[in-house]
């Protein structure tokens, strides 16, 4: 249902301008909590190069926590634990692995790509709701000028 804004109330504009910030400030975070996500893929995806005949045997730090690591030995390297969520891992061939991050980084470069255009029809509709507000308030305070200057006189 479109709306003409010209014929809302300031005080309803305002409320439109708090309700499309919410909603920008919504999707933005959204799209920032995709892009860490999907960093974390590609990172993981990039590390999983590492994963090669010359670097068996090879001492590496091990992260138990993302502040703790202990030392160990890489043995395995043609199998990978994946997390697949909720606490579920499943081993994969290397290649498989890479795959596997593959599709979950193209999965989100997507969803991003969806909420992106949402953003800017909000962001645009917010400029278009304070460019309304600003010709209103122009408004009343040149009817303001006036009518003081017809009282003084």
């Amino acid at each position: 249902m479109a709306v003409n804004l010209t014929e809302l109330s300031l005080p309803q504009l305002e409320g439109l301008k708090t309700q499309l910030d919410q909603e920008t400030e919504f999707l933005s975070s959204s799209i920032g909590q995709l892009k860490v996500v999907q960093t974390k893929y590609v990172e993981a995806k990039d590390s999983l190069n590492v994963l090669n005949k010359s670097n068996k045997g090879k001492e590496l730090l091990v992260p138990l926590t993302s502040s703790m690591y202990v030392p160990g030995k890489l043995n395995d390297v043609d199998h990978v634990l994946v997390d697949v969520g909720t606490g579920y891992f499943v081993e994969k061939n290397v290649e498989d692995g890479k795959e596997f991050f593959k599709r979950k980084i193209d999965f989100l470069t997507k969803q991003i790509e969806k909420i992106q255009p949402a953003l800017q029809e909000k962001h645009a509709m917010k400029q278009a709701v304070v460019e309304v507000m600003n010709m209103k308030l122009q408004q009343l305070q040149s009817q303001q000028a006036s009518q003081s200057c017809t009282t003084k006189a």
